[in-house]
């Protein structure tokens, strides 16, 4: 299969945790990964995300409250996960999985100091701000 390691183990089970936020993913070899939908969403394989070369990365802020609302099998080698803020271009293969499971500590410290670096929350998403309402809030009728 074009783009998968002949080494990384196929997942035997994967599921979604609703309540936790977490995908479980179990791996032939025995390892299982219990991977938040937060850290799925910021590690998006997608070129919104990753851009389409180094440097060219956007940081995702305001996260934290992610939930994965469907999961597509990508043929025999991928899922695509669609978020409950719309994304839906990430296509995450065994392999990357795998390695999001496997050096989950390392990357998801990064991006902790990433946000602090750049002055941004996991709680509050600073690309998408809600227009301020003139006046008290009131109701302005139906249209």
């Amino acid at each position: 299969m074009a783009g998968l390691d002949k080494h990384t183990p196929i997942p035997t089970e994967i599921k979604l945790h609703q309540q936790s936020k977490l995908m479980e993913v179990s791996f032939a070899d025995g390892a299982n990964f219990k991977l938040p939908y937060e850290y799925l969403r910021v590690y998006s394989p997608s070129a919104e995300v990753r851009g389409h070369g180094p440097g060219e990365e956007t940081l995702q802020t305001g996260k934290r409250n992610v939930d994965i609302t469907n999961l597509a099998a990508v043929g025999n080698y991928a899922v695509q996960p669609t978020f409950s803020d719309g994304h839906d271009s990430g296509i995450y293969s065994w392999d990357l999985l795998y390695d999001l499971g496997i050096n989950y500590e390392s990357y998801w410290q990064t991006y902790l100091i990433r946000l602090d670096a750049a002055g941004e929350s996991r709680d509050v998403d600073s690309s998408i701000r809600p227009p301020k309402s003139p006046g008290g809030g009131g109701s302005c009728g139906s249209h």
